[in-house]
């Protein structure tokens, strides 16, 4: 055992017997790091990981405190198991009602998809596509076109090789954002009516997707913390033709749930047998609050069925529109498909993310970009079981910006929607991430921005749902 697990372990202890209670002050890192012998660094990951597990928070120029515990953990956070058979998917009205009342100006973004763009290094990012467009040879634009620019290619395979998986450039396609990748994978994979099975509750866009190429979508229960259920999907599988799985094992949206690793590999090994494709939507991995970065599924991936998906936009360059897919065995198929609809990613988008990632940096930006969302998502967790009404449950995600809520009984979000909207503040409800509407109690509620835009939102729409409890008591 590490020592700042051994650290971790301890205070956790003392947590939980009652000897440390809430609202308490721990040991400073230097007073730790005296009394214990042990390097700042220690200390500090103890305190990570004790943080993430939501026994403890972080005050800005005060320390860290003992954490008030909710009334029901998360692991305890149930998800409605859903149905056994595959549905048609209508979704696109309900989505494209709730994100556009939520993208108003001036509405708090609680509801968003991205973190604040005060996160990223957009300054940096426009002087190295000048730099790049100022050193463009006109007659490399043709470089550009799908699969992509070979050298932001090579940063890419870089990355990945990095993480001990091997991977050439030759395998990767470049596309306008992850979506793109994702949209076409499925296409590349399935045929109208075919069956594709999906989390529960499951990102919005993957329905709509679904919808669009007029497929067929079974759900899977998915753990807040682990993430989809594996018995159920071997029994799904053994019970029907399936033509593809859509999911997200690291930092699922909207749960934010993190598969282990020897489930991750599990996964894999299932869906080889039954030879179904795995579309593996990673857009989140680099946001992991821990000492690592999570392997995705795709390092498992032997028989190039599993078509590996991410982006820029969540980590480094929204609004750049700049994604990649690993896409196995369905490269060439891939490729093609995105030739025949975008032809390629923007040219000065492409170039900008080029020359930053070989000037360096990029890894110093991701360790500044982790600390900041570990600390607003703490605070927004503070705020929220602070300000909603007793019985709100809620996920302790181990990366991303996103928290799930369970209000209690009685509370329907799609309700609570419509309220927060008059009060300027943009959600999530639970009903746009199930084809059938079920989490009516549910909400996304995005932490990534700022706190002074987040913390007063979060009060206002707590003071919202008490309202809602008494209106329907």
């Amino acid at each position: 055992m590490k020592l700042y697990d051994q650290y971790a372990d301890e205070i956790a202890a003392l947590i939980r017997d009652g000897q440390l209670t809430p609202g308490e002050r721990l040991p400073s890192v230097r007073e730790t790091r005296a009394r214990r012998g042990v390097s700042a660094s220690t200390v500090f990951q103890a305190y990570q990981r004790l943080e993430r597990e939501g026994l403890i928070h972080a005050r800005p120029q005060s320390g860290f405190y003992v954490s008030a515990p909710m009334t029901t953990a998360a692991s305890e956070l149930a998800v409605t198991a859903p149905g056994r058979e595959a549905n048609e998917v209508a979704m696109s009205d309900l989505v494209f009602e709730v994100l556009r009342a939520a993208r108003s100006s001036g509405i708090a973004p609680l509801g968003s998809a991205f973190p604040g763009p005060d996160l990223f290094p957009l300054a940096q990012l426009a002087k190295a596509m000048a730099k790049g467009l100022r050193r463009l040879d006109p007659g490399s634009i043709v470089e550009n076109l799908s699969p992509g620019n070979p050298r932001l290619r090579e940063q890419i395979a870089l990355r990945y090789r990095i993480d001990g998986i091997r991977l050439q450039p030759d395998e990767i396609v470049v596309t306008t954002g992850a979506l793109e990748g994702l949209n076409a994978a499925l296409q590349a994979v399935t045929q109208p009516g075919d069956t594709v099975i999906i989390e529960s509750p499951a990102f919005y866009a993957a329905l709509q997707a679904i919808e669009r190429l007029k497929l067929k979508a079974l759900e899977i229960r998915t753990d807040p913390e682990r993430g989809i259920d594996l018995e159920a999907l071997a029994e799904a599988l053994s019970r029907q033709r399936v033509a593809a799985c859509w999911l997200m094992p690291t930092f699922q949206n909207p749960l934010g749930s993190l598969m282990p690793e020897a489930h991750k590999r599990a996964l894999v090994a299932l869906l080889a047998r039954h030879e179904v494709p795995l579309i593996e939507d990673d857009v989140y991995a680099e946001l992991y609050f821990g000492a690592q970065r999570p392997r995705p599924a795709k390092a498992y991936d032997e028989a190039g069925l599993v078509l590996h998906c991410s982006s820029f936009s969540k980590c480094l360059a929204p609004g750049y529109r700049v994604g990649w897919i690993a896409a196995g065995r369905q490269a060439q198929r891939i490729q093609r498909l995105v030739l025949m609809t975008t032809m390629a990613a923007s040219v000065p988008a492409q170039t900008a993310l080029l020359h930053y990632l070989e000037e360096g940096g990029y890894d110093r930006h991701l360790r500044r970009l982790r600390t900041a969302l570990m600390a607003r998502m703490s605070a927004a967790m503070q705020a929220i079981e602070a300000a909603f009404p007793a019985g709100t449950r809620l996920t302790r995600p181990r990366g991303g910006y996103f928290l799930w809520l369970a209000l209690p009984t009685g509370v329907d979000t799609m309700a609570l929607h419509q309220s927060a909207l008059h009060h300027g503040i943009g959600i999530a409800p639970g009903h746009i991430f199930s084809p059938d509407h079920r989490f009516s109690d549910c909400l996304r509620i995005n932490c990534g921005h700022a706190t002074a835009d987040v913390l007063p939102a979060l009060r206002q729409l707590g003071a919202l749902a008490h309202a809602l409890q008494r209106n329907t008591a």
